[in-house]
């Protein structure tokens, strides 16, 4: 059962796939501007007609739609992504570049908020209405009302410019430069998150196994740990789930902020450049990363709650 199951999603996976890359090269190839001209500006050339007409011909932008895309889809079967109009490096290397750089990012980010907002979490849904409770609301309230690439300024600004702790440039993927957007993102997300940990252990402390335990004697610090917590884990799995996925697909205010070689940089200035191949790889890329996230999020869920094991 578990292996139809299989089957059943990497076909769904497929078709997603297939229906997203048509879809967003229609989208590329409704756009306005020349990728051709883009390209021949770039490199200091005059794009008149005779050159504009040669180079269309030698990235097969001469062709109709549906030849440029069968071709393109058949190239991707193979493995072979083309290359970057702009950059003049197969994407595939290039993504690959990106987005180890972006994992880096997305992960020392999504560490941060865990840190922060789950013992925060925990504490305001124990600390009902109580001055703790009030004091975590206002800083959720203040991080979910400050938008990130405000926060990313302001710390360049203080930690940046003011005290020179860490470099303004940016470009480069060092530990010096991971700090200060992984405190941006983690700050950004750690308000929405902890809002969500503590309606979720509300919720969980409201249920008769937990007065039950209560009546028998059992200390609430024990009722917490053993038994709320566990239970709590299950639907924040799918929101790490989701985090993770809007990480990889590449923060781009924050990344353009901090001058961060990541996917979300790489993407906006593939889309400044008309460069088709780079964004149609990099739309792939994440469309495929999102899906195999919330399948990896779904089987996780079978293997943590024994009630949603299917009975043999």
């Amino acid at each position: 059962m578990l292996e139809q199951d299989f089957f059943k999603r990497a076909f769904q996976i497929w078709i997603v796939l297939f229906g997203i890359s048509f879809l967003t090269f229609c989208l590329i190839h409704l756009s306005p501007g020349d990728p051709a001209e883009i390209m021949l500006t770039a490199c200091g050339n005059i794009p008149t007609p005779e050159l504009l007409a040669q180079t269309r011909a030698d990235l097969g932008l001469d062709q109709p739609f549906l030849k440029q895309y069968t071709s393109w889809i058949g190239k991707v079967c193979t493995g072979n992504l083309g290359t970057s109009y702009s950059l003049k490096v197969p994407v595939f290397d290039k993504l690959v570049s990106s987005f180890i750089v972006t994992l880096k990012l997305a992960i020392s980010s999504l560490s941060l908020m865990i840190v922060i907002s789950i013992p925060l979490g925990v504490i305001s849904a124990v600390k009902r209405n109580r001055f703790t409770d009030y004091l975590i609301r206002g800083f959720t309230f203040i991080g979910i009302s400050i938008p990130s690439f405000w926060l990313g300024l302001i710390f360049l600004s203080i930690f940046g410019v003011t005290l020179k702790w860490i470099p303004v440039s940016g470009g480069t993927d060092n530990f010096k430069s991971l700090i200060l957007p992984s405190i941006t993102l983690a700050l950004a997300m750690s308000a929405k998150y902890t809002r969500q940990v503590r309606t979720t252990v509300l919720e969980e402390l409201r249920q008769e196994y937990v007065v039950a335990a209560r009546i028998r004697g059992i200390k609430e610090r024990t009722i917490l740990i053993k038994h709320v917590l566990p239970n709590v884990m299950l639907p924040l799995i799918t929101l790490l789930g989701l985090s993770l996925g809007s990480l990889l697909s590449g923060t781009a205010v924050v990344e353009i902020v901090y001058n961060w070689p990541g996917m979300g940089n790489m993407a906006v200035k593939a889309i400044s450049t008309q460069d088709y191949p780079l964004i149609q790889g990099y739309v792939l890329l994440i469309a495929l990363f999102y899906m195999l996230i919330n399948l990896l999020v779904d089987y996780s869920y079978k293997h943590l709650d024994p009630r949603l094991q299917e009975k043999k």
